[in-house]
């Protein structure tokens, strides 16, 4: 990506001699010749270096870095000054500039420091981003609201008893891997953090990821392998999505509870490993008890610490300082250097419901961290579609049309209909439907 310099000088002849020979060294270059030119250009969007002129006709450069510093604090000036006026440079560079040339502009000297500038962001961006990574793209924010606060706090309790299971529950996209992954931080061991998400593999498979296989155990079993019980030792299993489990291996995973021991598949050897279970689920798991495709004696044993996280829209209070941290971490992604929210961007952010919770909310951003070029994201896609007055028809909504259908007939297509709300997303689709993968896939049709 080129580096975006505006240039405020209000000597035409020379700006535009600058300008040509900053774009040959792959500048991309926006020009003002006032004060007041230069803010229109900023309020479009945000440039990586401005060299400003002192001397413009409508006020004193060094008088205008303030401005220019608080509204762009990563933004690299270049301050120009008259010839041999060391006063006017120590109190540019005090006021916040970069560097500082003076008349009459040399355009090597130009270019040198232009460049010299760029790369000092290009350094700082790399940090940055390192320093996002390192921290992971998981980290807990401390939450502002009551409700969420009492979760952590009792999540924090758990971590001392390092053995006990712990099971999440709460709506899609609260933020359940989060915590486990807080609650793994926490814990005194050294083991590692292994997730599975159980809905996302196929009943045959799930045995052999969870507690491995030995050579010969089936078709393909080649070679032994360690299920990811054994890999999570001393650390935390993060059983995503639990209720996906078939019913047979349900028993098998609360021996292992029971026992802290278990048998690879094909195999006699009995085998142990510390890792601390931590299940999620969205469903409503005293529900799916009392219809027989849960175990209850499996429930009581995950639940010896149940942590119901709420959803986002019931801790509003957590919205901005999350949607502020999520757009730092997401611009050190995309290599886009940090911006914030209009004011209406806030006021939308207060009142949008988030049905979707943390993932919608992170969605939102990164489509408009692609979508809004401007210094500050305004969010648009949360405002309320419609106007007051009579209700227009919904072009989501699911109708079917035509004479009445057989029942069968009507959830394929109500399955069909919510897979492309979902955009193709098989796995996201079934979760909101509160299907398994497979019985998903059987509504379709396609299995």
């Amino acid at each position: 990506m080129s580096t975006h310099l505006l240039l405020v000088d209000d000597d035409r002849t020379f700006a535009a001699l600058a300008a040509s020979v900053l774009r040959q060294e792959g500048f991309r270059v926006t020009m003002a010749h006032s004060l007041h030119d230069a803010r229109a250009a900023l309020a479009r969007e945000a440039p990586d270096v401005v060299v400003l002129d002192r001397r413009l006709p409508d006020g004193d450069g060094i008088s205008f870095l303030p401005e220019l510093r608080t509204q762009f604090p990563d933004t690299a000036v270049l301050l120009v000054t008259a010839h041999g006026d060391i006063a006017s440079a120590v109190e540019a560079i005090k006021a916040g500039a970069r560097d500082y040339l003076s008349k009459p502009v040399e355009l090597d000297d130009l270019v040198l420091r232009a460049r010299r500038a760029a790369e000092n962001l290009q350094l700082h961006e790399r940090l940055r981003q390192a320093e996002s990574e390192l921290g992971g793209r998981r980290r807990l924010l401390r939450p502002r609201s009551s409700s969420m606060a009492a979760s952590l706090q009792m999540l924090e309790r758990i971590a001392t008893s390092p053995r006990s299971t712990v099971l999440l529950l709460g709506e899609t996209g609260v933020g359940k891997e989060v915590l486990a992954r807080h609650l793994h931080a926490l814990q005194s061991g050294q083991g590692p953090f292994v997730h599975i998400n159980c809905a996302a593999l196929p009943a045959t498979m799930v045995e052999s990821e969870l507690f491995g296989h030995e050579r010969g155990a089936f078709t393909d079993a080649r070679v032994a392998r360690r299920g990811l019980v054994e890999v999570a030792n001393n650390g935390v299993l993060f059983l995503d999505e639990v209720g996906e489990l078939p019913l047979g291996l349900q028993a098998k995973l609360l021996t292992f509870l029971d026992q802290g021991a278990f048998r690879r598949l094909g195999g006699t050897a009995e085998l142990h490993s510390t890792a601390r279970i931590v299940a999620a689920t969205n469903r409503d798991l005293t529900r799916e008890v009392a219809e027989g495709r849960f175990r209850e004696d499996l429930y009581f044993r995950l639940s010896v610490f149940r942590v119901d996280i709420p959803p986002l829209r019931e801790r509003r209070e957590d919205v901005l300082p999350m949607a502020e941290s999520l757009v730092g971490e997401l611009c050190a992604e995309l290599g886009r250097r940090p911006v914030g929210f209009s004011p209406a961007a806030r006021r939308r952010l207060e009142t949008y419901p988030f049905p979707g919770n943390v993932r919608e909310l992170r969605n939102v951003l990164e489509r408009a961290l692609v979508l809004e070029p401007g210094p500050a994201l305004e969010l648009q896609s949360l405002e309320p579609r419609g106007a007051t007055g009579p209700a227009a028809p919904d072009p989501d909504a699911f109708v079917v049309p035509g004479p009445p259908r057989p029942l069968e007939e009507v959830e394929r297509l109500y399955a069909r209909h919510v897979l492309a709300r979902m955009e193709g997303r098989r796995m996201e689709a079934a979760k909101a439907l509160g299907l398994s993968y497979p019985t998903f896939l059987r509504r379709l049709g396609e299995e």
